[in-house]
């Protein structure tokens, strides 16, 4: 951490920042220089991070971007001196960046990463076809095996946890998660079926498709479901429980 008086010859600086007008070609200057002149602090308070799952990269450029706020946001004339106001701030934004992005529940990191990618991938190809990207669509598009598409897929549930005291999904506000979890859920046979319905689930239509992948991969309701696609509940309810009935039957005439 920083020596006392290690940076109190920058406060003419801060003084002056403060007393140009936004529009002053010198004040991009002049943060320029002490942001420059504080890269240290924020490098070394980032490390204090360190060994937590994140890369020293990731890391130490949300430290530069709390760096930059509380340059931006540091007032001189109400007499504090900088490094007790940027300290706390720079490791806030760590301590948000770790909140916001860190996962639930250990997972290897090539998992972590081919989640991540797998988001990037969805949102170009999203914007590309405008809709949402079938799992083979992905597949391809990122040179991956389905298995490995649903393997990334699947470590996103591993990105959040969510409390039972929360209201459930679609069920109003005086029903919370631990009293809608006990009741039969079709996606436990999808799941324990994967590897024997994945080549069903190929040769279903393309909607169908969609609507087992935004269910059960993106875990997404029917309502947000209908939303996505456009169309009413009652279809996406309708087709999804008609796809189920389909696999079940074809599965059942396999054995």
């Amino acid at each position: 951490m920083a020596r006392d008086g290690e940076y109190d010859h920058l406060m003419p600086c801060f003084l002056q920042l403060a007393e140009l007008a936004e529009d002053d070609p010198r004040r991009a200057r002049l943060r320029e220089k002490l942001v420059a002149a504080h890269l240290p602090l924020a490098r070394n308070i980032a490390h204090r991070f360190s060994g937590r799952g994140e890369s020293q990269e990731d890391l130490t450029q949300v430290a530069l971007l709390g760096l930059v706020n509380a340059v931006d946001r540091f007032e001189p004339a109400r007499g504090n001196d900088f490094l007790s106001f940027a300290v706390p701030t720079i490791m806030g934004e760590i301590r948000r960046y770790f909140r916001d992005t860190s996962w639930a529940m250990r997972v290897p990191r090539r998992l972590k990463e081919l989640h991540l990618a797998l988001g990037n991938a969805r949102g170009q190809l999203s914007q590309r076809i405008g809709r949402a990207p079938t799992a083979r669509e992905l597949a391809e598009h990122l040179g991956l095996s389905l298995d490995e598409v649903y393997e990334g897929l699947e470590a996103g549930n591993a990105y959040h946890t969510t409390s039972l005291s929360e209201p459930a999904p679609d069920a109003g506000d005086d029903i919370v998660r631990a009293d809608s979890i006990g009741e039969e859920d079709e996606s436990f046979d999808f799941v324990e079926y994967r590897e024997s319905v994945q080549p069903l689930i190929e040769r279903l239509p393309e909607r169908n498709r969609q609507i087992l992948y935004l269910r059960f991969f993106r875990d997404m309701t029917q309502t947000q479901i209908a939303e996505r696609i456009g169309v009413s509940q009652m279809h996406v309810s309708r087709l999804l429980a008609q796809t189920m009935q389909t696999l079940r039957d074809k599965l059942s005439s396999a054995d």
